[in-house]
């Protein structure tokens, strides 16, 4: 146990230096001579937005080892804090959640109610959404992604509950792209409560968005204005250094 509280202690303050390919290095390196056993021991004494700034930077393009064996506890920890780093565009949110979520062998139900089973956990997936809002909004009107606009006014929350277990227009195959659809099906006929309160969510963003004043439609997929500069490559932000909320269990 001795090395795993050095390779936390090493971890930590790579992460606290803005080094997160580091960090990444160091964990991967314990999986490498101790096995993923171990790793997953060290995942687990890691603070949740420790866990957040190493699986934010990769996606399907860049593989880690700590994506493919965190938990659905400890991803939904780090989930739910990931709106501290302010990225405007959602990339980080969306490749990371797509990475773990739809990981081989993995079961993305589990991982999606391990999300909604925490405050804030609609809100995540609110935002990973955000982009695609119309869209989602159809599907839960129509069961199909055609553009909102066609098919008239969104259902209302009665009705979100009403149709909460119609039954799929869409096969699952259909829609397996490891990607937004197929999470919104996910949710839409795994996760029915889950998918009407993110959608109601959603809304309410929209609805702030508006109210704000700002330039564009909410969820405009042009929208690109990013916050994040300081957290590509491999760098984390002061946003997530600066929660005292989730202190290392060390």
């Amino acid at each position: 146990m001795g090395n795993h509280l050095a390779v936390i202690e090493q971890t930590r303050s790579l992460i606290a230096a803005g080094d997160i390919v580091g960090a990444e290095a160091a964990l991967g390196e314990l999986a490498d001579t101790e096995g993923d056993g171990a790793l997953m021991v060290v995942l687990e004494q890691l603070a949740p937005k420790d866990v957040l700034a190493v699986i934010r930077e990769f996606d399907n393009s860049k593989a880690s080892v700590v994506n493919m064996l965190v938990t659905p506890e400890q991803f939904a920890r780090a989930v739910v804090i990931e709106k501290q780093y302010k990225d405007l565009s959602r990339t980080h949110l969306r490749g990371m959640m797509n990475s773990v979520i739809f990981r081989d062998e993995a079961d993305a139900v589990e991982f999606l109610t391990a999300i909604g089973d925490l405050e804030g956990g609609a809100e995540a997936l609110a935002d990973y959404f955000a982009e695609k809002w119309s869209r989602v909004e159809a599907f839960a009107r129509t069961g199909v992604f055609d553009a909102v606009e066609d098919f008239g006014d969104p259902l209302s929350e009665d009705e979100l509950y009403a149709n909460a277990y119609a039954h799929p227009r869409l096969d699952h195959e259909e829609v397996a792209d490891n990607d937004w659809m197929e999470m919104a099906w996910l949710l839409r006929y795994k996760c029915p409560d889950l998918f009407i309160e993110t959608l109601l969510t959603l809304r309410a963003k929209a609805r702030a968005f508006e109210l704000s004043g700002d330039e564009g439609a909410f969820g405009d997929e042009d929208d690109h204005r990013v916050e994040t500069r300081d957290t590509d490559r491999g760098k984390a932000t002061p946003a997530a250094l600066e929660s005292d909320d989730d202190e290392s269990a060390i």
